[in-house]
């Protein structure tokens, strides 16, 4: 079966699916949804694959929302309303609404068929569907070019990943043409790709759609009672049993690394760890590639500073990144991540953590390996990330020995 679209971008629509719980994030997603979770001190979790966008060259966009959505709503108004309307850009947030049904979306794909008005309204060609949790930069537009010129009726971005790591994944595999013959999902032998015997191809949970072949594969298995709930378990799978024309995409990387960068920081030490790996003095992911602008919401605070005073009062801040509006007032900070407005006094001693926005370290506080939310005042004297049987009582403790204080917390 051959479809075929428009290269034009106006003929594209854009969704992002960015309803996740974020189960293993707890307590970051506490009170926010995955995407919503703030990175890299001043980002957002789904800012990365919005500015893609935006380098991308695709205005027409759509992100489906469910849980805890609030906060995410908020920051795509403040951070995110630069599209003009008039010629025929935006960006609109879209919750449940109980189109089609009277569930909730159900996974993937019927968030994707609860939807498919906003599709069917402007005559889309195709749709580019994306997660909104992922670390990466794409320019998604090659991607676009690759479906149409394949004439597929979908297109899956793929990274290749050793064979030894890719049962965690969704595996394709594919000719030594790059069209899909099988998709797994976390296969416990994982196939191969032709050529290279030690990796995989692996599902990055990128698809660009043909719109018409979308639309007939969801009524076609909807018919036959097949469940289509869910992309990776149930879509895909089908439309490669049902001869429709699926194609791999091999990832290319805009981050100017030697190795590709796709991150899914789905727990609290792969968060913590791709959050560190940003101080490092050549970090896999490059925040400062002026060629490749990262936008999210920028707050009106004056510029971050150090404060020393007389005697040992010394305000310091080594290897760490340092957001607007925070002062570093005769306190010691190292490797750490500091967000917005956030006050170090006097004599304390921050090292290995990121502290969200809105906190103050009291005087003599010492805080280590630890992740503090937003809104929190830890008071004078009070030590974490140093005895961590003594933390466990009160706070989460990650698998390797990470503290997380929840967003208002109180001591």
């Amino acid at each position: 079966m051959v479809y075929t679209g428009s290269t034009t971008l106006r003929k594209t629509l854009t969704m992002i699916l960015a309803g996740g719980q974020g189960e293993r994030l707890f307590p970051l997603t506490k009170v926010r949804t995955k995407p919503s979770v703030p990175f890299g001190g001043k980002y957002r979790i789904i800012d990365f694959t919005l500015s893609n966008c935006l380098n991308s060259g695709l205005r027409k966009i759509f992100v489906i929302t469910q849980y805890k959505s609030d906060s995410l709503s908020r920051h795509l108004y403040e951070a995110w309303n630069i599209f003009n309307p008039d010629l025929g850009e935006f960006i609109y947030s879209i919750p449940p609404q109980f189109k089609t049904s009277n569930n909730w979306y159900l996974g993937t794909a019927n968030a994707v068929q609860q939807n498919l008005n906003l599709i069917e309204d402007e005559n889309y060609e195709q749709l580019l569907l994306l997660s909104g949790d992922h670390i990466y930069k794409m320019d998604y537009l090659k991607m676009l070019q690759y479906h149409t010129e394949k004439k597929a009726a979908l297109t899956i971005a793929s990274i290749e990943v050793p064979k030894s790591v890719a049962d965690r994944f969704g595996v394709i595999d594919i000719d030594e043409h790059y069209k899909v013959k099988s998709f797994v999902e976390k296969p416990k032998n994982p196939p191969t790709i032709p050529g290279k015997p030690a990796f995989s191809f692996v599902n990055m949970g990128i698809y660009a759609f043909n719109v018409n072949a979308l639309k007939e594969v969801l009524g076609k298995m909807e018919k036959e009672k097949i469940p289509n709930h869910d992309f990776g378990k149930d879509v895909i799978p089908y439309m490669i049993q049902n001869g429709y024309h699926v194609q791999s995409y091999r990832f290319i990387d805009e981050n100017k690394k030697d190795e590709p960068y796709w991150v899914d920081v789905g727990t609290i030490d792969s968060y913590y760890a791709a959050s560190m790996d940003l101080i490092n003095v050549s970090p896999h992911f490059n925040l400062y590639d002026f060629d490749w602008p990262l936008r999210t919401r920028q707050l009106q605070y004056p510029p971050a500073k150090t404060i020393s005073h007389e005697g040992e009062r010394v305000g310091r801040a080594f290897n760490s990144l340092i957001s607007d509006g925070t002062i570093v007032s005769g306190g010691l900070v190292e490797r750490s991540i500091i967000g917005f407005n956030v006050r170090i006094n006097s004599y304390s001693y921050v090292t290995d953590s990121i502290i969200f926005d809105n906190c103050k370290i009291g005087r003599h506080a010492r805080i280590r390996r630890t992740i503090i939310d937003k809104n929190v005042s830890v008071p004078e004297g009070m030590e974490i990330g140093f005895d961590i049987e003594t933390d466990k009582k009160h706070f989460t403790v990650s698998e390797t020995g990470i503290v997380i204080i929840p967003k208002n917390y109180q001591f």
